[in-house]
């Protein structure tokens, strides 16, 4: 029998090899990319931190998000620090934070499953998984790109990991309480909606029964109404910025979000009993309380997003609770496998998890078809329109102000890059990201409108409108996806294009 200061070398050594091949796997299967979605609102942040010049005219669309979180500080700071390039220390802070979630799935796996196979099989899912899509609500288990939620996940499944009892322990103390929100604190500064599910998740788990659990939760609901009647309706211009997201609006969800959504109740509820007859009984209180999380998450959620008299808290998205709750789902159905089907057969490793790795690349491939799979910091563009926006950074006045089509980011092969992120330039407000601002800062809520309503009809602009622009709002740039000027526009003002893009002053 080994000693227990063996048997925890063993498990340091399983864990230090592990870890990196499962960076390595994470990497290969959801590919990476930079300047993308989300990131559209961060990097503009960061690089404000270290350009203060930059974004004259249009930085009120991504501050006021920026602003309580102190990740784009850290990662300004970090870039002064190591006097390196922003394109380069995110690329590192990226695979930083993957490693950071890795691990902490390792240590909630180490609370919840019993011997290092299943703790395998349980990470080696949610890793395979990453980009799995969580029902309706637009958000994956972690971003192929840097964004805040993956290191305030990381910190909120150590809380996690904090408040239940290991294998030889009794009970946890209020140290560890203590500890596990701190811990919430922390990702509060990185991610504060998600610090909040954090907190609610850690407090279902400390809780003495499910039946006080649901007491409360009753509680919880019944104050939604009186809390959306005091904030009272929205503006129509806010409205029509809600109105963009349609995963806040339960209604507009597919079926198969639907089922997303009410499944994972009554698999976690399955799994508590398989776990209980496995005598594996912390596995099966967490997929309990997981299970009476994912509920009172979802009856939150009928109940803002269903009622128009609740449209103003739609914004605080109570089905983002699925996030965590498809975390501990496939950690437990991971370590399940590993213990009672795939034990230690190489081959039925192999069969579960290479074709789930091959079909979640081709996803990656097929959605990001007009780039490459991962985007390293080497310099190339990744497409045609991240080339027309590299070459925008380089060859424009930073006080330029740019005019573009609404909907550019989801454009054929853009890829959802984001113009303010690599162009480093300010821009009209569009339909992608612009709104999602608005709609948590309600005063935003007119200018948004005011400008993307004068962008209307973009892909048949002339000169006209254009000199419309310019006059109202001071745009003197514009990027089109088009080879030749727009009617009336002088050839000689368009100094680039490529095979997609073209770049044109406007006067």
């Amino acid at each position: 029998m080994n000693s227990p200061r063996q048997t925890a070398c063993n498990a340091f050594t399983r864990k230090s090899l592990a870890l990196p091949a499962l960076l390595v796997a994470a990497l290969g299967i959801h590919g990476y990319h930079y300047g993308i979605e989300d990131e559209a609102i961060y990097l503009p942040a960061i690089k404000t931190h270290l350009i203060p010049a930059l974004y004259p005219h249009d930085r009120i669309f991504f501050e006021p998000q920026t602003k309580p979180m102190l990740f784009d500080e850290l990662v300004a700071g970090l870039v002064r620090a190591f006097h390196a390039r922003v394109d380069v220390m995110v690329f590192a802070l990226y695979l930083l934070c993957l490693l950071l979630l890795l691990a902490a799935l390792w240590t909630l796996a180490g609370r919840l499953l019993p011997d290092a196979r299943a703790r395998l099989g349980g990470v080696t899912l949610v890793t395979v998984l990453l980009t799995l899509p969580v029902a309706g609500t637009c958000i994956f288990l972690a971003d192929q790109h840097l964004h805040p939620r993956t290191p305030a996940t990381a910190l909120i499944l150590w809380a996690v990991s904090m408040v239940l009892p290991g294998a030889e322990e009794r009970g946890i103390g209020w140290r560890q309480v203590l500890a596990a929100f701190a811990l919430i604190a922390i990702a509060a500064t990185m991610h504060p909606q998600m610090a909040f599910y954090g907190a609610l998740f850690v407090i279902t788990l400390l809780l003495p029964s499910i039946r006080t659990g649901l007491w409360l939760a009753a509680i919880g609901c019944l104050l939604l109404p009186v809390i959306g009647l005091w904030l009272g309706a929205g503006s129509p211009d806010w409205i029509e910025a809600s109105r963009t997201r349609e995963q806040h609006y339960l209604l507009r969800w597919h079926w198969y979000e639907w089922l997303g959504a009410v499944a994972p109740i009554f698999i976690l509820m399955g799994m508590a009993r398989l776990a209980r007859a496995r005598g594996m009984f912390t596995a099966a209180a967490v997929a309990a309380r997981t299970a009476l999380f994912t509920g009172v998450g979802f009856v939150a959620g009928l109940i803002i997003t269903i009622p128009p008299q609740m449209e103003r808290l739609t914004p605080y998205q109570p089905l983002r609770t699925l996030h965590l709750a498809y975390i501990v789902m496939l950690l437990l159905a991971g370590g399940l496998l590993a213990e009672t089907l795939l034990k230690e057969r190489p081959w039925r490793w192999a069969v579960l998890f290479l074709p789930l790795a091959g079909a979640m690349t081709y996803v990656q491939l097929d959605g990001f078809s007009g780039s490459r799979h991962i985007e390293l910091p080497d310099g190339r563009a990744a497409n045609d329109w991240v080339e027309a926006f590299l070459w925008v950074k380089a060859n424009t006045p930073v006080d330029a102000y740019f005019a573009l089509e609404p909907h550019y980011m989801s454009t054929h092969e853009e890829d959802y890059h984001g113009f303010r992120a690599l162009a480093e330039r300010s821009q009209m407000a569009d339909w992608d990201k612009d709104p999602g601002v608005a709609l948590l800062f309600p005063v935003l809520a007119p200018r948004w409108h005011h400008e993307v309503h004068a962008l209307d009809g973009f892909s048949r602009f002339t000169r006209a409108d254009f000199t419309r622009l310019h006059r109202e709002f001071g745009v003197d740039w514009t990027v089109i996806s088009r080879q030749e000027p727009p009617p009336g526009i002088d050839p000689a003002l368009c100094p680039w294009h490529n095979r997609s893009v073209m770049v044109c002053r406007l006067e």
